[in-house]
């Protein structure tokens, strides 16, 4: 996103809407798509990890869940000792915080309270590696959500804390991005053309 809408939208509030407005129309979406799967799926190999929490994709986030259930099959074609398993969150909203029950493709779901889908009576699981999507990053692993703190409060909760990544497109990047004192940067941050951080 280039400086000069940046200017004329100062607040975060802005600028979130004008990030996704903008990956809307992204008039390549399902090439980046496409490039993002790839990315994902070198990216996994070797992973230690047997938990993953990941998100149902919105607001033509990306959606992780394919290279997802392909490493899920993958550990299960390796004959490993533990099985592998996907995670989806769930909304506390007590405590507006996440947790993740179980997921596999043709799980039954049903709506959380903001209309997204989640897992429905599956058991709660304790994700190491946790995916995120971002609405924009910058810089330093910094991620622009959508201003819930869900993933904040989130993460603060979890032990032990997972290792975070951030997923989104090349276009979501500002490069100077101003992150706030309680903001706290993801361990890694993938998009189409590859890691972005750390660098």
């Amino acid at each position: 996103m280039d400086s000069s809408n940046r200017d004329a939208a100062p607040d975060k509030k802005a600028l979130r809407q004008a990030l996704i407005a903008q990956r809307l129309a992204l008039p390549d979406r399902l090439e980046r798509a496409e490039a993002l799967q790839r990315v994902l799926r070198i990216w996994l190999v070797g992973r230690p990890d047997t938990v993953i929490g990941a998100y149902w994709p919105i607001k033509g986030e990306f959606d992780p869940l394919p290279a997802l259930h392909r490493w899920k099959e993958d550990g299960e074609l390796l004959d490993e000792p533990q099985l592998r398993r996907i995670g989806l969150p769930v909304v506390n909203k007590q405590h507006k915080t996440l947790t993740f029950h179980a997921w596999y493709p043709g799980c039954p779901m049903e709506e959380d309270a903001y209309g997204i889908p989640k897992p429905k009576d599956t058991e709660v699981i304790f994700p190491t590696l946790l995916f995120v999507p971002c609405v924009g990053y910058g810089p330093g692993g910094y991620r622009l959500g959508y201003g819930g703190g869900f993933y904040d409060r989130t993460l603060a909760s979890l032990q032990p804390k997972p290792f975070t990544v951030g997923l989104g497109y090349g276009p979501g990047f500002i490069d100077d991005f101003e992150p706030e004192p309680h903001d706290v940067p993801l361990d890694a941050i993938l998009n189409d053309y590859g890691v972005v951080w750390p660098v």
